[in-house]
């Protein structure tokens, strides 16, 4: 686990932005290891992700938030401090396809996602086996006809019980109410797949090779309250053409849901995402 400090910024673009931030970093004995900026043109809108090595730095959390405020206010900041250390506590949600749950499973206790996963969600018992398999806790919350109301505040007291930073929707098949989503604000990541022409429906890559398509897809992105509407994080595509028969879309669909899932996930927990209107950037 990396011992660093990230700081993450938006505020309107003017000159010396990059000028204070770093001089204030430098003052207290910070050793910078990544900085990346980007400025939003259109919206005259600067964003700016900085992280350093805190083994020599002068200032602890609280009293970096007080010495960087007069900074902040001059510049009309909006910003967060992160420490890396601090591991996200991530809860997955799952319904009956469990490709997505099994990788990200796998990505965290082979060490390529830095975070903790101290449950699983599901509507379904279907995919408790992988639960057990990887010993992290399983929970069944049927959703059904009108008990979505009570599902969703058993859900929520598991969260807060779980102390939970992130929610990971991998594969999960019901949609979140208003609520819901209002208690996790940029903290709800969702996959799904991306055709074009879009097919909606239980069954898109049916449909999809019925039209013969050429190209697949698929979406991650944070979860509004706005269905499948909200800010994309990642995103990836593969060719198919005539050749391919519907098993072969539902693999590679599969892998496309599982590799946006997991680089989405990668870069929330590394602190790299800076969502603003309907877009984020990504800082890699």
């Amino acid at each position: 686990m990396k011992n660093t400090a990230i700081l993450l910024i938006d505020c309107p673009d003017r000159k010396g932005i990059v000028a204070a931030v770093g001089e204030f970093l430098y003052r207290h004995d910070a050793n910078i290891l990544h900085a990346d900026q980007h400025q939003d043109a259109e919206r005259s809108l600067f964003l700016m992700r900085v992280e350093w090595d805190r083994k020599d730095f002068a200032l602890e959390p609280g009293e970096f938030t007080r010495k960087f405020a007069p900074l902040a206010e001059r510049f009309a900041m909006r910003w967060r401090l992160e420490i890396s250390s601090l591991p996200h506590r991530i809860a997955l949600f799952v319904s009956k396809f469990d490709h997505c749950l099994v990788d990200l499973l796998y990505r965290q206790q082979s060490g390529e996602l830095p975070c903790e996963i101290p449950l699983i969600v599901s509507n379904h018992p279907a995919a408790e086996r992988w639960a057990d398999f990887y010993k992290v806790p399983f929970h069944v919350v049927p959703v059904e006809g009108d008990n979505k109301v009570a599902a969703e505040r058993k859900q929520l007291e598991l969260l807060h019980e779980h102390q939970i930073d992130l929610v990971v929707l991998a594969r999960y098949m019901q949609v979140l109410s208003k609520d819901f989503v209002a208690r996790y604000p940029r903290r709800i990541i969702n996959v799904h797949h991306s055709f074009l022409p879009a097919f909606m429906g239980a069954k898109p890559y049916h449909r999809a090779f019925e039209r013969g398509v050429k190209l697949i897809g698929a979406t991650s992105h944070y979860v509004t309250e706005d269905l499948d509407e909200g800010p994309i994080i990642e995103q990836e595509v593969v060719r198919v053409s005539h050749r391919d028969g519907l098993e072969d879309l539902l693999q590679k669909g599969r892998d496309l849901e599982k590799m946006v899932l997991s680089r989405a996930v990668r870069w929330h927990i590394d602190h790299r995402i800076l969502a603003y209107a309907h877009k984020t950037v990504v800082f890699d």
